[in-house]
């Protein structure tokens, strides 16, 4: 036995179809003529597609109220989450710069130290998963390190 189902029949690859065309089938199917089955086998298309087409075009006419959004719904709907994740996005970096600007300069004579006295330091109050977030913090100069410890 095949492992594509008792019939031996291939998986369909997703395909698309022009909303004209869709509005051709639908036609079809509301006719009478012919039931959503058949205008399915006619086509080569897989009939839970057909049906799905006639209802989306049932609640785009608002002849369907079944709780299913209209094309144009789902287009808003669409729009809103594509801005919602750039806006998500913009907090994000200004997050990161807020952290990154936040932390006080060095004074001068935290300065005084050699470059390689600074270390890269996670920043506590930030993690984001798409912006690394760390800071140069400056390290006690070695002579006070010493001073300190006695």
């Amino acid at each position: 036995m095949s492992d594509h189902g008792e019939h031996g029949k291939k998986p369909r690859c997703r395909r698309s179809s022009s909303p004209e065309f869709k509005a051709e089938i639908v036609q079809l199917c509301q006719q009478g003529d012919r039931s959503v089955g058949q205008v399915a086998k006619d086509f080569d298309l897989t009939e839970i597609a057909v049906r799905e087409w006639v209802k989306q075009a049932e609640r785009d006419a608002g002849t369907r109220q079944d709780g299913g959004l209209t094309g144009s719904e789902r287009a808003k709907r669409a729009k809103l989450r594509r801005e919602n994740r750039r806006l998500r996005e913009d907090v994000d970096i200004l997050k990161w710069a807020t952290a990154f600007f936040a932390k006080p300069l060095p004074s001068e004579d935290d300065r005084a130290g050699e470059a390689e006295e600074c270390q890269l330091v996670p920043h506590p109050d930030v993690t984001l998963a798409k912006f690394p977030v760390a800071v140069l913090e400056p390290t006690v100069p070695r002579a006070r390190q010493d001073e300190s410890a006695t």
